[in-house]
């Protein structure tokens, strides 16, 4: 893992703008856009498209998240089935999630407050309403990343590594999850920043990144990168929620494996290997699903949940107005 400062690695200020992936209609007036970069890979590992520049380093977000359950995995901790989806997960703060971060975190002699993430709310809005009308308050558990932390925490006691230091760029653990995100991508960590749960965060390409999600699809069965893979697929609903794109993707499109990250990143692998990977520009959530959607139409995939994921609805008042679109 490279100890490089994320100011001194990203563009420069003055480098251009980055090309638009969708256009804002409302009303049949294009009142905004959003821009960012985008790679999709063929079968074969080839670049097949680009938009943007997909080579220069983003910041993956959660994206990077199968490869810190790999690098779990490989420091020793024996998890499967839904334990290591969601340990991969950025999950909505469901019943059922926040039931079993607990049970892993008990598993091994851990409690909700050895977890190092800040407190929240849970990510789902549906999940943050019900959660507040019961009256409730943040909790660091409810955290979207809490299920990944958990297992942290858990190879940690599982190694005799320090736990207060578990987040700490330094640590045994975060050492080899900087190992594993370079050898999936293909290429060295650009730098090394503080994820949003205050997890240690490597920078690559988006073309890095395709290639990282390819890579688990593919890789033999019983290594820790398909282990992963394979549990987050048979899982979704503990990597996201009952109401998330990345779930729908996976049970409903055979082998495919997908993660979105914050500030508007996404990574798709399917079962071949074809792959993809975008970053919206300015982190706006919203053009998510529609350049999902778009990109995955270029990559060929037909399935009715295609349509679904790209639905971006504008509205005044009521009446649905305009929508978010791809311009791809």
């Amino acid at each position: 893992m490279t100890s490089t400062d994320a100011s001194s690695a990203i563009s420069p200020a003055q480098a251009p703008a980055p090309p638009v992936l969708a256009e804002v209609v409302r009303s049949g007036f294009v009142e905004g856009h959003h821009r960012g970069s985008l790679v999709l890979l063929a079968a074969d590992g080839s670049v097949e498209r680009t938009v943007g520049d997909p080579a220069a380093p983003v910041f993956p977000r959660s994206s990077n998240k199968p490869m810190q359950a790999a690098a779990i995995l490989r420091a020793g901790l024996d998890l499967s089935g839904e334990r290591l989806a969601l340990a991969a997960a950025s999950h909505s703060g469901e019943p059922f999630h926040l039931e079993l971060v607990r049970t892993v975190l008990a598993e091994h002699g851990l409690r909700a407050a050895d977890l190092q993430t800040p407190p929240d709310l849970p990510l789902d809005p549906v999940e943050a309403e019900a959660y507040l009308a019961a009256g409730k308050v943040r909790e660091r558990i409810t955290m979207n990343c809490s299920g990944k932390h958990a297992a942290m925490l858990a190879v940690c006691v599982r190694n005799g590594w320090d736990t207060a230091s578990y987040l700490d760029p330094g640590h045994p653990l975060q050492r080899l999850v900087g190992q594993v995100v370079a050898e999936a991508a293909g290429e060295p960590v650009a730098a090394v920043g503080t994820d949003g749960c205050g997890a240690p965060l490597m920078a690559i390409g988006l073309t890095g990144l395709a290639r990282a999600f390819r890579s688990f699809v593919l890789a033999e069965p019983g290594s820790a990168e398909r282990r992963v893979a394979d549990a987050m697929r048979a899982h979704p609903e503990y990597v996201a929620g009952t109401r998330r794109p990345d779930t729908w993707l996976m049970s409903e499109v055979p082998g495919a494996l997908s993660k979105m990250g914050a500030e508007a990143v996404q990574a798709v692998a399917l079962a071949d290997g074809r792959a993809l990977a975008f970053k919206v520009d300015d982190g706006a959530g919203r053009a998510l699903g529609p350049v999902l959607a778009r990109a995955l139409e270029l990559l060929g995939v037909d399935a009715p949940v295609v349509a679904r994921i790209g639905r971006s609805p504008l509205l005044g008042g009521a009446a649905e107005v305009g929508e978010i679109r791809a311009t791809f």
